[in-house]
């Protein structure tokens, strides 16, 4: 499979993804093993990215009107964790003796939850014509039989297009690891990785501060469906911020520290230093917002 499916994506909407890794051991035991067998079967990551695009873009031009993933295969992302302490001389040893962590697509449910949004929301007559009620239905029917199943709660990933959630960039702090992906002088994505239990008690801080010094604010609402999403999954996970296409437009990205430094500031009482927080993550992400309206 060729990669200038990956590398180009002209046309479509910037995606970005919030996803979760977990430890083999915390999934059911058939789960288990088709995670192996699955990992075994894509490969490299860029394989698997392609992979999901060229799959979703093959829906769109299926015969028949379906636009939902069967469920028959499933794409899942690896990463692996250092177990022990290293330097920096050690890293590529601890690197590939590190523990495998998976992030299984789930794109049977993720398809269900994005079609009920759209049903849900101001597109809904559009939606009526895209994806008819004898479709949905359909789909309905393999989100019922993942139900019945042992793990059906725990969604693995979060998507965004046209811009990344605030509230993602309080889970991340600026020293935590990076992995920028670029080809042909162009940033094709940038990738945050922090351990779960971090991302757990930046989220309850800002959670905490901001209930005192904000609760009406919007981005408490969504702060605190995250924390409880975080809370579903296994101590050893990590937790991974993609940011897609768009960090060819944003990076480098102060983001995390400007959301964090805005919480501190409304926690403190400085509305000042709070609002200057704001201005530069407006500045730096409205008018990637504003491509969604653009013609």
């Amino acid at each position: 499979m060729t990669g200038n499916l990956y590398r180009g994506q002209a046309g479509l909407p910037f995606s970005s993804s919030l996803r979760i890794y977990e430890p083999l051991e915390a999934f059911p035991a058939e789960q288990q093993r088709q995670l192996v067998a699955d990992s075994g079967r894509i490969g490299s990551r860029a394989a698997v990215e392609n992979a999901e695009l060229q799959a979703s873009l093959g829906r769109i031009t299926r015969s028949g009107g379906d636009p939902f993933p069967t469920g028959r295969t499933d794409l899942v992302r690896m990463t692996r964790v250092p177990t022990g302490r290293h330097t920096a001389a050690s890293d590529k040893e601890d690197h590939d003796a590190g523990r495998l962590l998976y992030c299984p697509s789930q794109l049977v449910i993720r398809a269900g939850l994005a079609a009920n949004a759209l049903m849900d929301g101001v597109h809904s007559p559009l939606a009526d014509l895209l994806i008819p009620v004898s479709q949905r239905d359909k789909h309905q029917v393999r989100i019922d039989r993942i139900n019945a199943g042992e793990d059906a709660k725990r969604v693995h990933t979060r998507a965004s297009t046209w811009g990344i959630p605030f509230s993602w960039f309080s889970l991340f702090q600026e020293s935590d690891r990076k992995d920028v992906v670029e080809s042909d002088g162009h940033i094709l994505t940038v990738r945050v990785w922090t351990p779960l239990t971090d991302a757990l008690d930046r989220a309850r801080f800002a959670v905490a501060n901001l209930a005192l010094a904000a609760p009406d604010l919007d981005m408490l609402d969504d702060l605190t469906q995250l924390t409880e999403w975080l809370e579903l999954f296994h101590v050893q996970s990590m937790v991974e911020l993609d940011y897609g296409a768009v960090a060819d437009k944003v990076y480098p990205d102060e983001s995390p520290m400007d959301v964090r430094l805005g919480i501190e500031c409304l926690a403190e009482g400085d509305m000042t230093g709070a609002a200057a927080a704001y201005r530069r993550l407006a500045s730096r992400w409205i008018p990637i917002r504003q491509l969604a309206r653009a013609s």
